[in-house]
C-alpha cells in the first residue's frame, strides 16, 4: 500500500481521547507517505488547526466537547473545501451517519475498523474516493433504495456475469481482497473488473457504483 503522491499526506487527528490519538498516530506513522501533523481534542481546536496547518486529511471523531464533529466538519468544509474529512467514531446511528455525510465527510468508519482499513480510507479520501464502513454502507444504501425508484433506462454496455457478482459483493461492503477470495480471482483481475463496472455505470467510485446499481435494481442488499 502506498501513497498516490510524492509528498506525504498531512493528517490532523481530532479525538477527545488521548489513547485514541496516540493509537492512530502509531498506525499512521508507520505507513509510507503519511505524516501526522497535529491533534485536536475538541471541535473548536479542529477548526482552528485546520485553518492554521491546512492538512490534507482529517480524522474526525463525532462526539467531542465544545463543538461536535458534525458541526466542526461543516465549518471546515465551508472554509477549507480542499480538506478531506474521514469520520472515525463509535456511533452508527442513522442520524449521525446522514448528518456527517451531509456536512461534507467523504468517509465514515467505525472505531472497530482495522488499522489497514483506516489507512486505506486516508489514501482514498486524499484521492477523492469515498469509503464507508460496511455496516454504515448497508444503512445508507437501504435508506437510498427505499427513497429512490429504479430508472427505466438500460445500460448501454451491460455488465458481465463476473462484474455482476463483483458488484453484488461490493454492495455487501467487501473489499477487493475479500472479493478475490470469495470468487477465486486474482486481486488484479478484481481491480480491473471494478474499473470496468465504474466505467459502465458512469460513476467515480465504489459507493456511487453500488448506489447506481441499487437504483437500477441490478443488485440487492440481501
Amino acid at each position: 500500500m502506498s501513497s498516490e503522491s510524492t509528498n506525504p499526506l498531512r493528517i490532523l487527528i481530532c479525538d477527545d481521547q488521548e489513547v485514541v490519538r496516540k493509537g492512530l498516530t502509531i498506525i499512521l506513522s508507520h505507513q509510507d507517505g503519511l505524516q501526522v501533523v497535529g491533534f485536536a481534542s475538541n471541535g473548536h481546536e479542529a477548526v482552528a488547526l485546520t485553518e492554521e496547518i491546512k492538512p490534507d486529511v482529517i480524522l474526525m471523531d463525532l462526539k467531542m466537547p465544545r463543538l461536535n464533529g458534525i458541526q466542526a466538519t461543516k465549518q471546515i468544509v465551508s472554509s477549507q473545501p480542499a480538506a478531506k474529512i474521514v469520520v472515525l467514531t463509535t456511533f452508527d446511528g442513522d442520524e449521525w451517519v446522514f448528518d456527517a455525510l451531509r456536512a461534507g465527510a467523504v468517509a465514515y468508519l467505525l472505531k472497530d475498523s482495522s488499522g489497514e482499513e483506516i489507512v486505506q480510507a486516508v489514501y482514498d479520501a486524499a484521492a477523492g474516493r469515498s469509503r464507508l464502513d460496511p455496516q454504515i454502507a448497508s444503512k445508507l444504501l437501504d435508506q437510498f433504495r427505499q427513497s429512490t425508484p429504479p430508472p427505466s433506462n438500460p445500460l448501454v454496455n451491460p455488465l458481465t456475469a463476473r462484474e455482476l457478482s463483483i458488484l453484488q459483493l461490493m454492495a455487501k461492503g467487501h473489499t477487493n481482497g475479500q472479493i478475490a477470495k470469495e470468487l477465486f480471482l486474482a486481486s488484479g483481475t478484481v481491480k480491473n473488473n471494478v474499473s470496468q463496472i465504474l466505467s459502465k455505470l458512469q460513476v467515480a467510485d465504489r459507493t456511487q457504483a453500488v448506489l447506481a446499481a441499487l437504483r437500477r435494481g441490478i443488485v440487492t442488499l440481501e
